[in-house]
């Protein structure tokens, strides 16, 4: 076996067309959109139901985890095909509803 044989990088790349490349970046802005969408309408929600009681801090942060569940119900919606995300992706879709829950809660609980 000589190096000629062995596949570099270039060779076992999967080429996209730009057709492709603007579908898959259109689909990641509406993921995207839709976890901070959630995450603002979970923050101004907790902050109408909990207002500036401590005591109920757990009740937004329920609120927080089924904006992020809610999330999933929204791409069979609207037709974005929820089996090629994985776990990373998920994980950023949490990221963002909870950044956006947190700064809305913030925001709203120091006026």
């Amino acid at each position: 076996m000589t190096e000629d044989d062995i596949p570099n990088e270039t060779e076992t790349k999967i080429v996209k067309s730009n057709d492709q490349k603007r579908k898959e970046h259109n689909s990641r802005i509406i993921r995207t959109g839709i976890a901070s969408v959630m995450g603002l309408a979970a923050g101004i929600l907790s902050f109408f139901i909990i207002g500036n009681t401590p005591d109920q801090g757990a009740i937004g942060f329920l609120l927080l985890l089924g904006a992020m569940v809610f999330q999933k119900h929204i791409f069979m919606l609207i037709g974005i095909d929820i089996s090629e995300l994985g776990g990373k992706d998920w994980f950023y879709q949490s990221f963002m509803a909870f950044a956006f829950w947190f700064i809305a809660l913030t925001i709203l609980l120091t006026i």
